[in-house]
């Protein structure tokens, strides 16, 4: 007998729809933001490999792009014959929900509010990644149905990708020419750039110190959820 809540067939196949549903919502907002923004290098005569590498670089693309590999996963594990997800997934979906978790707060904490160039964004697709997507896969934590529970050894795999996309984004950074700027260094977001902080280097520290106990915190949060709401498999009985 399994504990948690796999739940009712009608809920089970609702909710991997329903993931279906939201993975192509995201498709839809990644290509739109896509198009518009190799639309304005095509315009400007800015190049189109380099403004596809700069869009992709962005932890909000690279998370919800996982998320779009995660739902359309779990929603076909869903309508599977399987009573729990697998055990890799349950790691992945971990992450994933983790990782869009963090996109939705760092972005309505610290980046909202800071202007962009008119015409830059489009708007539905900008709170699709930021809003939507993140609350959803709140949701997803705390009410999908099959969702094995994590082990906390998974806050290792949950910290691997943001550690290894924060060395490449300070890496790259002064090696990449900003051509929309003129700048011999280009930065994703704005609390990584070293030129506009006042203590430099040491500033960007200090925010990658505070989003790495973002992380393992909001880690730790879903992996706790996932072990109080999630399903546990079959134990067999022993052999008499």
């Amino acid at each position: 007998m399994t504990t948690g809540r796999a739940g009712p067939v009608a809920w089970v196949v609702a909710w991997s729809l329903l993931r279906f549903v939201v993975a192509a919502a995201i498709v839809a907002a990644v290509v739109a933001q896509l198009v518009r923004t190799i639309g304005i290098s095509a315009d400007q005569g800015w190049p189109i490999a380099a403004t596809a590498i700069d869009f992709f670089s962005f932890f909000t693309i690279a998370s919800n792009c996982g998320s779009v590999v995660a739902l359309t996963v779990g929603g076909v594990i869903g309508l599977s014959r399987a009573r729990v997800d697998p055990r890799w997934f349950a790691v992945l979906l971990a992450c994933v929900s983790t990782y869009m978790l963090i996109t939705g707060l760092v972005y309505n904490l610290l980046l909202r509010n800071i202007p962009l160039p008119q015409g830059t964004t489009v708007p539905w697709s900008n709170e699709i990644l930021h809003v939507w997507a993140p609350l959803f896969l709140l949701l997803d934590v705390l009410v999908a149905p099959k969702r094995r529970p994590a082990s906390w050894s998974t806050l290792g795999a949950v910290v691997a990708f943001p550690a290894v996309w924060v060395v490449y984004t300070l890496v790259r950074g002064p090696l990449v020419d900003d051509f929309r700027t003129g700048n011999d260094w280009w930065y994703p977001y704005p609390f990584l750039n070293p030129h506009l902080q006042a203590w430099g280097y040491g500033a960007v520290a200090l925010y990658v110190l505070a989003i790495a106990v973002a992380v393992v915190g909001v880690g730790a949060c879903v992996v706790a959820a996932s072990r109080r709401f999630g399903v546990r498999p079959s134990t067999p009985a022993p052999h008499p």
